[in-house]
């Protein structure tokens, strides 16, 4: 199969259709009408407004002004005039050339529709905790992919993004964290095709083969009752992304556009030459330099990796159609370049979404994105521990780390290795720019395709059937040049490189029945039963090679090494699933809704091959009752409330359950020959199963002042259990450890959101705001065994206490002349002082107590945006509160310990005559204790996007045509003193949260765009 339509095919696809949207006979007598659209209520104009000949595809939108001009072919002609959240009304021509109307607001919006697992509802029919978000409001700010765009617009959604690189991925959460070894990341749903993402740290997120401007909503689905009906993939969530969507009427073309420059948002202090130079010498206790104070300044060495980068995007829209046929049709180019040099992503997509009605009877269509992207990457963030070289084998640890007496390059131009300056003093230093050098290039090819067919069988009763494809392609490019290596360092190895392949195939078919009912005129009954099968498979093949003779073929001639390397995977997985939804409703007042779904998956052991996922759901429209009626003020008010069980099938790989061997390598010898090994590496486990979570919710839905002001909470508990856990064994099994279903941990919460139309005349001003409270704890790890178990050197996990928690020795400032060094630990005149907890008069693990927290107390979002005439201004933050963040990379560049260049900060470092509380003095080799000092709050509230925007007046032959300015990322209040406090290291983890170890830091940008409609 072909990852991208051919040409010929899509050539094919366009032309049928826009033959079908051009191909209408023109009627002899033509009529132009003009008018206004306004808010019945204010009389102010309705821009965006649809107006529309009905039976025909003729129409047009209203500027903002709420003026439209619209040439019929027939005097006698209907036109049709709609707008979300007004009521239609339709007005017959009657030859006349004027014709204003004014809209009815549709004050409690019960025809308002929202997409939820396999069907849609009306908003005032769901009981269940789901959350919408606005196209408009996804691509506010400039995003790589769907979820930044969701980050702090939902209540119960904490999004963090691990990486400011280019397509970098980033972590969701919806309402906490729900495993421990296995994935907490939600199912994504596109049109249709589930998507999973896996969060790590430099993992190109899928989601960025995807253009966020060809997204129409998003649906958050959160609750058991919301999410049940996917069953075992369910437990973290469900995010269903519906592309747009071709509409009848007259044809547009829209062209969209933007261009900006990024910048890093901030740099950390280091020590100067001069102060370096000092450090050096009392660290090696030499006179290396002789005269540290005439160095100066030195090298910039962030000023040198840092740079300032464009980014750019464009996409051509075409929609329209017949009431037949429609299609929606976008080109779109992206280009981020990194604020690091030799960083960048680069994205090509197509989307062509077509819907054809057959008939009365049968309704086709489909949907297509494909997609070329290419990430170039650099070195950054490590998952290693402590304080050593490790650091600086980043590309933004090198630049704080590197000497700033060293130079960058020879005299030449050419880049000159560390090792050969300074008389080779700084052979393990690497040179950041070299770094920068390595070749690191991923090329993704990605189709999704869904081909869907629609009959009515008979009144209420529609059979759907849908096939869907996720065609992934990626080759991953890396090079490591000779030309970076120690002239005294090269060798037969020197010059690496590899290629790596991999193919992924998503086949899944779903056959969806639908059955709708209206019994006694208030009782309102809809069934859904879906079977659906899935199968994954993937394969991938990698050749590593080193020992290059030069660099001028770089990887693309692996066959010019000395040692290479082969080897290959292939796996495959099948899902298969029966699932059935009964929905009840009397008089839009009570509604009752039944969910269940059993999935059986290749993946699980023999004895639980298939899984059962019930949930039910309640809701009361208390505004519907009597002694409501006549209370003016209250726009409505429902009351919901949920219980279900999910599942997580995400954090198992195929074949965990069977009991497995693998390569151990060239580890034998016979007659002087190496020979490969094979070897068990797994036991069996017919036990193995999905993780389970049970949920409750209790949610409120407030309106008020025709629906000035509208607010949902929701109150919800989750216990998850059976967690997927790395059991030890001993070691008379043969096995180290086994993967089982032994622990349970449970998340609680609260959710608050609002929305506020606070003026609404020739001003409008609107506000919303959304906060988040989660409160997790492990209650089980082992099945009782383990009470606590470190993960790193600082983070714990521990029964009856939240994930992640950092455990560290308390920081008692610094050992001066003449006070007693307790022993227990590399303590020293001038080094780091602990306290002594239980006072036993050492230091010993049993000192080390919990002095941090990473999970925040609260997690909140807030936007505003403002309209006068022709003008909109915008704004958007967000923040937590209350969570700790481990400062990996103070606690190295804090510690005195030689040749590499550390903060700023330490040029006030302790000495006989300078007795500071703060920081050590220097001394070879020193290694500082693991304490509460590198432990800081990482609370912060960060402008996210500020956009003034204007609409020019109309223009002939031009529907719309507004420019803006944007500035994103314009400042973030914090007390933490890192490159950004929304870090996480180890990105995906579940148990090590919180970890500053110098991932890529974001970029704040500022960029001018133009939209334009025709």
């Amino acid at each position: 199969m072909q990852s991208i339509l051919s040409l010929r095919t899509v050539a094919g696809l366009i032309g049928l259709v826009l033959v079908t949207l051009v191909g209408q006979a023109q009627a002899p007598r033509t009529i132009t009408i003009t008018g206004r659209v306004t808010d019945a209520g204010t009389n102010d104009g309705l821009p965006g407004a649809n107006v529309v000949v009905k039976g025909a595809q003729q129409g047009t939108t209203t500027n903002a002004d709420g003026q439209y001009t619209l040439t019929v072919n027939d005097a006698t002609a209907t036109l049709t005039f709609s707008s979300i959240g007004y009521l239609s009304q339709e007005v017959p021509v009657a030859s006349r050339s004027r014709i204003d109307i004014a809209l009815k607001a549709d004050d409690r919006s019960l025809n308002e529709v929202v997409v939820v697992g396999y069907g849609t509802q009306r908003k005032i029919e769901t009981t269940g905790s789901i959350a919408s978000i606005k196209s408009t409001d996804l691509v506010q700010t400039p995003v790589v992919n769907v979820a930044q765009g969701i980050q702090a617009r939902v209540a119960g959604v904490q999004i963090v993004q691990n990486s400011g690189a280019p397509g970098g991925n980033v972590s969701v959460r919806i309402r906490g964290t729900n495993s421990i070894n296995g994935t907490s990341e939600p199912l994504y749903i596109v049109d249709g095709i589930q998507i999973s993402n896996g969060g790590g740290l430099t993992e190109i997120s899928p989601l960025s083969t995807i253009n966020p401007n060809d997204i129409e909503s998003v649906e958050v689905l959160k609750d058991a009752s919301a999410t049940a009906i996917y069953g075992s993939r369910a437990a973290n969530g469900v995010v269903l992304i519906t592309t747009k969507r071709g509409k009848s009427g007259r044809t547009s073309v829209s062209y969209e556009s933007y261009y900006g420059v990024q910048k890093v948002s901030k740099t950390i202090p280091v020590l100067n030459a001069a102060q370096f130079a000092q450090l050096e010498n009392e660290a090696f206790k030499n006179n290396y330099y002789a005269n540290p104070a005439s160095l100066g300044e030195g090298v910039n060495w962030q000023r040198l990796v840092f740079r300032q980068a464009p980014i750019q995007n464009h996409q051509l829209t075409v929609n329209g159609g017949s009431e037949k046929t429609q299609l929606a049709l976008s080109l779109n180019y992206f280009n981020q370049e990194g604020v690091i040099i030799n960083s960048g992503f680069e994205r090509y997509s197509l989307r062509l979404n077509v819907d054809h009605r057959v008939s009365d009877r049968i309704k086709i269509g489909t949907s297509i994105l494909g997609s070329y992207s290419i990430n170039k990457g650099v070195p950054y963030g490590t998952t290693s521990l402590g304080d050593g070289d490790f650091i600086t084998s980043s590309i933004i640890g090198a630049a704080l780390g590197a000497p700033p007496t060293l130079q960058p390059y020879r005299p030449d131009g050419t880049l000159f290795p560390f090792g050969e300056q300074a008389g080779g003093q700084y052979r393990e230093v690497a040179n950041p720019l070299g770094l920068a050098a390595i070749k690191n290039q991923i090329g993704i090819q990605r189709t999704l395709a869904n081909l869907y067919g629609e009959v009515n069988l008979f009144k209420g009763l529609t059979y759907r059937a849908s096939f869907n494809v996720d065609l992934q392609n990626s080759l991953r490019n890396t090079y490591s040049p000779r030309s970076i290596v120690n002239a005294a360092d090269l060798n037969d190895n020197s010059g690496s490189g590899a290629k790596v392949n991999a193919n992924a195939l998503v086949l899944l078919h779903e056959s969806i029945l639908t059955y709708t009912r209206t019994l006694a005129q208030h009782h309102t009954l809809k069934f859904t039963g879906v079977f659906a099968t899935q199968s994954n498979l993937a394969n991938g093949n990698t050749i590593n090679a080193t020992g290059f003779p030069n660099d001028a073929t770089e990887n693309e001639a692996l066959q010019l090494a000395l040692t290479r390397t082969v080897s290959s995977s292939r796996t495959k997985e099948r899902l298969d699933s029966y699932l059935g939804r009964i929905n009840y409703g009397y008089k839009d007042r009570y509604f009752l809704d039944l969910t269940a779904r059993a999935d059986g998956s290749s993946k699980f052991g023999a004895n639980h091959k298939y899984g059962f996922f019930p949930a039910v759901s309640a809701a009361w429209r208390i505004i519907e009752e009597p002694f409501l009626k006549n209370v003016g003020w209250l726009s409505d008010l429902k009351l919901r409330a949920s219980y279900g069980l999910t599942g997580n099938a995400g954090g198992i790989s195929p074949y965990q359950s069977l009991a497995t061997v693998s390569s151990s390598g060239s580890d034998y010898q016979f007659n002087h020959t190496y020979l490969t090994g094979i070897n068990p590496s797994g036991i069996a486990n017919p036990d193995l199963r999905w993780e389970k979570s049970t949920q409750a919710n209790l949610g409120l839905d407030l309106s008020l002042l025709n629906n000035r002001l509208s607010v949902v909470v929701d109150v919800y508990s989750k216990k998850t259990r059976d967690l997927l856990y790395i059991k030890t064994l001993p070691l008379s099994s043969g096995y180290g450890s086994i993967t089982g279903n032994f622990a349970s941990l449970e998340n609680k919460g609260v959710e608050l959101a609002a929305n506020a139309r606070i003026l609404q005349g020739a001003l409008r001003w609107d506000v919303s705001a959304n906060a988040t409270i989660n409160r997790n704890k492990v209650l089980d790890l082992d099945g009782g065994t383990t009470k606590e178990r470190f993960v790193t050197t600082y983070s714990i996990l521990s029964v009856g206490q939240p994930l992640g928690l950092f455990k560290t020795y308390v920081f008692d400032g610094i050992n001066q002349t003449g006070e007693t060094i307790l022993p227990g630990y590399d303590g020293r005149l001038g080094g780091h002082k602990v306290k002594d907890l239980n006072g036993d008069g050492t230091i010993s693990a049993a000192d080390q107590t919990v002095t941090g927290n990473p999970n925040p107390k609260f997690i909140f979002g807030f936007s505003t945006n403002l309209a006068y005439k022709k003008f909109d201004l915008s704004g958007f933050f967000s923040g937590t509160q209350g969570n700790d963040i481990f400062n990996q990379a103070r606690f190295a560049f804090e510690t005195p310990l030689g040749q590499r260049n550390l903060y700023a900060g330490t040029a006030n470092r302790w000495s006989p005559t300078n007795p500071n509380q703060e920081y050590a003095s220097a001394a070879l080799g020193n290694r500082l204790p693991v304490s509460n000092r590198f432990v800081e709050d990482g609370s912060y509230l960060r402008c996210k996007n500020i956009t003034l925007g204007y609409t020019l007046p109309n223009v002939k032959g031009i529907q719309r045509i507004r420019v803006y300015a944007s500035g994103n990322n314009l400042f973030t209040l914090t007390n933490y003193t890192g490159f950004d406090p929304e870090v996480n290291t180890y990105a995906g983890s579940n148990t090590v949260i919180g970890v500053d170890n110098l991932v890529y830091p974001p970029a704040r940008s500022f960029l001018g765009g133009l939209q334009v409609t025709f």
